[in-house]
């Protein structure tokens, strides 16, 4: 009967346990899904942030062509500017010259006009003197001439109103002649003046043209411009949201991560796994725990450097977590400096000999605790992990079981980041080791940690 209650214990526990393996793997699977969401977010917004750069080079170029635009149209309108005011001096000019071409032909007229009238009035003189005789003829007023002297008198007369009026059409014409020759000269100013209004016209014009359109160009740049500053906004918004949805699912998987811990302890409380004992290492997991090590307890003691060790091999005997060093070290979410690409720099320039001593103690059995976690004290006092043996710097548990809570810190700190040492439900950052890093000849130092691990 005894045997039979102890069988189905037995039984009853393997179902139990295979039931919570079961619910473990699902969180797993979730914890996945979330990942590679949070990857697929993470590329978006690489992605998105490329595009904005881009976009954002477009805007500089587009402004700086604007700018260029804008001041060439006002270097256009400045000149356009300087065009108008000879254009409207050369108009005034041209309108003088034309006023004084008018009073020209008014002269010019009325010399032609003077003329015409004096040479009539000697035609018909020289008509009636000599043509026409009677009283008035000439012939009739030399024989009516009582002397000599009076017949003398009279022709030189006769000769001297001839010579004047001969005289007077002379200066007409020379009046004509002259303003002939002042009426070409003004007109070949104003033909002069009139091809330079026309090629201030042309040049007004070709500015007024360009001017258009570069006034065309910049509108469709400025047009360009706005485009690419919606762009921005749009991308400030998009990822907004995108940052909105990592903050999410950081959350989700940090709570899934929780979750995880806490089954896993719940798991491990129902059974004490024996994690003790040697382990055959490869000369490469040799290595990758050497500088993993390293890269988590290089401040810390000879023993905190064992008991970083301790816990990746407790874990590799453990049924919870992956049974290679290697596959431990790379866990998703456990071993931030493996993912931020310290132990691998470690491995490229190779662990010192005091970490690589220690991993070839705990490869040899040696363990201190049979923890499966390790943080800093102020990462498990933040979690409320309720119990917890400190070594230097680091907190080391077994089991992730938290405490309630008395009341919530009065100052919050930033969001942790993922912890390099421990599964747990937030990323938590390690404090920063104020020790002076490990050398190969600290020997005392390991001595005083003998005492330490011995009081344990």
């Amino acid at each position: 009967m005894n045997i039979f209650s102890f069988d189905s214990y037995a039984d009853e526990l393997d179902e139990t346990i295979a039931s919570m393996r079961q619910k473990e793997e699902e969180t797993q699977e979730t914890i996945s899904n979330l990942e590679k969401q949070t990857k697929e977010t993470q590329d978006a917004i690489k992605a998105l942030e490329g595009e904005k750069a881009q976009t954002q080079s477009n805007v500089t170029n587009l402004q700086s062509q604007s700018n260029a635009l804008q001041s060439t149209i006002n270097g256009y309108n400045s000149k356009l500017n300087t065009l108008n005011g000879e254009i409207s001096e050369a108009e005034a000019a041209m309108a003088e010259v034309s006023s004084e071409i008018v009073k020209l032909n008014n002269e010019l007229q009325e010399a032609q006009k003077q003329e015409r009238e004096r040479y009539e009035a000697l035609k018909k003189r020289i008509q009636t003197t000599y043509e026409k005789g009677g009283t008035q003829g000439l012939i009739r007023i030399l024989l009516e001439s009582g002397s000599i002297q009076e017949f003398l008198t009279v022709f030189e007369y006769l000769n001297a109103v001839v010579d004047y009026d001969q005289k007077k059409i002379g200066e007409y014409q020379a009046l004509q002649d002259e303003i002939e020759a002042k009426k070409a000269v003004v007109e070949e100013k104003e033909a002069e003046l009139d091809k330079y209004q026309e090629a201030l016209d042309e040049k007004h014009d070709e500015l007024a043209g360009l001017t258009d359109q570069v006034k065309g160009q910049l509108n469709t740049t400025n047009s360009s411009l706005s485009s690419e500053k919606n762009k921005l906004a749009n991308y400030d918004q998009q990822l907004q949201q995108l940052d909105a949805k990592m903050k999410s699912l950081e959350s989700q998987t940090a709570a899934a991560n929780a979750a995880l811990a806490q089954q896993i302890a719940d798991r491990l409380a129902l059974t004490k796994e024996d994690t003790s004992g040697s382990y055959s290492a490869s000369a490469d997991e040799l290595t990758w725990l050497a500088a993993t090590i390293q890269a988590e307890a290089d401040g810390e003691s000879y023993t905190g450097k064992l008991g970083v060790g301790s816990v990746i091999m407790n874990r590799v005997k453990s049924s919870a977590f992956p049974n290679t060093i290697i596959g431990v070290i790379t866990q998703n979410m456990q071993f931030a400096s493996y993912r931020s690409g310290k132990v691998e720099l470690i491995i490229s320039n190779g662990p010192n000999s005091t970490c690589i001593r220690a991993a070839q103690e705990v490869l040899g059995g040696a363990r201190v605790g049979d923890y499966l976690f390790f943080m800093t004290q102020y990462w498990a006092d933040y979690y409320g992990i309720s119990e917890y043996y400190m070594i230097g710097h680091h907190a080391f548990f077994y089991r992730w079981v938290t405490k309630p809570k008395e009341e919530a810190p009065q100052e919050q700190q930033p969001a942790p980041e993922e912890n390099n040492e421990s599964e747990q439900p937030q990323e938590a950052p390690p404090e920063e080791n104020n020790q002076e890093e490990n050398t190969d000849n600290g020997d005392n130092e390991e001595n005083n940690d003998d005492s330490e691990e011995n009081s344990d």
